[in-house]
């Protein structure tokens, strides 16, 4: 295991980075910073800020402002109808959970997406260090091919930013990623956050931003309340009434990062308390 704490960042596009970054300023500002996790595990938008958060070269209120720089030149992207239409059919087919993430990946290698280094260049220019970090960082993507989970980590060979770009992949909107010549596509396509790779850790905050889940996608809160049953501390945050108005209608528009930001940092107030409570000896 090799510690006590754990924090878990989940996926909801660029809103959901700005709206973590926010909560983790906030509750860092009101005394209890999280990016001192003795384990942090990242799914999609999530592996961005852990990988940012454990490069020891951002403060949290560093990483908050690097919100709030205007967009300009960034493009936005959308989860188009066909594609949700796609996951909502392999949901419905599939006879299990990794046979609705094979049909999900087939669907995304066979997609007509950019390029992948275009890809990868944007993702390079969020990071602000491609070494993996002393602390422990698992980030989670989905072998396309198989179904089956990766949880990369700085002692299995590849790549942070390889690693980023995998979890990264969202089916349908960019291309899978291709690491040690395999193909994976968005960690997220088994959780929205993962919460499970943090049993064993005895304090465990989870920042959620899709709290949902579905036929054959356990929601954070299953998750989290098995950690609970475990023994462990455990407090899960989700995005409240006004963070959510803040994401807008589509969350992978580069201009709802800060509005995301400013939510967050907003909303961290009312779980200042209770994070305390979570994370202090």
């Amino acid at each position: 295991m090799g510690g006590r704490t754990a924090l878990v960042l989940g996926g909801g596009g660029l809103t959901g980075i700005g709206w973590e970054c926010g909560i983790l300023y906030g509750l860092a500002a009101a005394g209890t910073d999280l990016g001192t996790a003795d384990l942090v595990v990242g799914t999609s938008a999530g592996s961005v800020v852990g990988a940012q958060l454990t490069s020891g070269l951002l403060t949290p209120a560093a990483l908050y402002e690097r919100q709030l720089v205007d967009p300009a030149g960034e493009t936005a992207a959308r989860l188009g109808a066909g594609v949700l239409a796609r996951h909502g059919l392999a949901l419905l087919r599939a006879g299990g959970p990794e046979e609705f993430r094979r049909r999900v990946g087939a669907a995304a290698l066979a997609a007509r997406t950019g390029p992948e280094d275009d890809r990868r260049r944007v993702l390079a220019a969020r990071l602000v260090s491609r070494e993996w970090p002393a602390r422990r960082l698992l980030v989670t993507a989905v072998s396309a091919d198989t179904g089956e989970l990766r949880a990369f980590d700085g002692s299995d060979g590849a790549g942070l930013l390889d690693a980023v770009c995998a979890s990264c992949a969202v089916p349908g909107v960019w291309p899978p990623a291709t690491v040690d010549g395999a193909r994976y596509i968005d960690g997220g396509i088994r959780s929205a956050a993962n919460a499970d790779l943090a049993a064993g850790y005895e304090r465990v905050v989870v920042l959620a931003p899709m709290s949902l889940g579905a036929k054959h996608l356990t929601p954070p809160r299953a998750q989290v309340e098995s950690l609970r049953a475990a023994g462990a501390r455990v407090l899960l945050i989700t995005p409240d009434k006004e963070s959510r108005r803040a994401f807008g209608r589509n969350v992978l528009d580069p201009a709802r990062r800060a509005p995301a930001a400013r939510a967050g940092l907003a909303q961290a107030a009312a779980h200042a308390a209770e994070a305390a409570a979570v994370w202090s000896d």
